[in-house]
């Protein structure tokens, strides 16, 4: 049975709880603007950041960030050049920067068993530093959001419209990436390089499948996000299992069955 007044299963609640803010808020974000794949490839790219950290002596947050806005700003030139597609400049970035991580990891400062935790971090295993680091990305997400919210959104239907209106696009892109990475990074200690995607971008992609609004998306990712995340620490806490895994096979679940049900639900509507 889940021992509520362990310390370190207090510390996961909060942090799952303080992620699902993150996912109602810029998840929904990610879905809709299409960057699932960008927000998968910021969490690898953080990957030789954190194999780093502990050599060098620097917090693992900070060198994350460095790594995640050094693609970001890598991938920006890359575009500029017009002659590599998006997806396939974010994914040739990817793989480069999961293989550096590899190789700084097994040959240069012998990570050993530890890269298993960079690599899909534990929910049970934080510090009240992670959690504080978390909510204080989750409040500069609720901002953003509030103040954004209406560039986002026409950026995102409508670019050029936007552009032509006086919107600020560039810039509202930009500062959308950078909160995503952002997000990215905080989500790193509790679910690892490679699974951050399994807290902002399925459970909003699972919501979405119903199609509702914006403001009811946000909501409904914020409550799907944090029973799964509940549910993974019990998972992990009784059957011994690592808490990310668990949650990225929960949310898959959950996925493929609204994918299975939501089709029915919009046919009964529109009968």
């Amino acid at each position: 049975m889940l021992d509520l007044g362990a310390p370190y299963i207090q510390r996961g609640i909060a942090e799952i709880l303080l992620l699902a803010v993150l996912a109602g808020v810029l998840g929904t974000w990610v879905v809709l603007r299409r960057l699932p794949f960008y927000t998968h490839a910021i969490g690898t790219a953080t990957f030789p950041g954190l194999v780093v950290a502990g050599p060098w002596g620097i917090p693992a947050q900070l060198a994350a960030l460095a790594c995640a806005l050094g693609f970001g700003a890598l991938l920006e030139r890359v575009q500029r050049l017009r002659r590599v597609e998006p997806d396939a400049a974010i994914g040739l970035l990817l793989v480069a920067a999961l293989a550096i991580g590899v190789v700084l990891a097994s040959d240069v400062y012998e990570s050993g068993a530890g890269v298993d935790r960079l690599l899909f971090g534990s929910l049970i295993a934080l510090t009240p530093l992670d959690v504080w680091l978390t909510a204080a990305a989750a409040v500069a997400a609720l901002a953003a959001n509030a103040a954004l919210r209406r560039s986002w959104l026409a950026t995102g239907f409508d670019a050029d419209g936007a552009r032509a209106a006086g919107v600020a696009t560039a810039r509202a892109d930009r500062l959308l990436l950078l909160a995503v990475a952002v997000a990215v990074v905080v989500s790193l200690d509790a679910v690892g390089a490679l699974l951050v995607t399994v807290v902002l971008t399925v459970p909003a992609a699972t919501v979405r499948l119903f199609e509702p609004g914006l403001r009811a998306q946000q909501l409904g990712t914020f409550g799907l996000a944090a029973a799964e995340g509940l549910a993974a620490i019990w998972i992990a806490d009784a059957f011994n299992v690592g808490p990310g895994p668990a949650l990225a096979v929960l949310g898959a679940c959950l996925y493929a069955l609204a994918a299975v049900v939501a089709p029915r639900r919009t046919l009964a509507v529109a009968a």
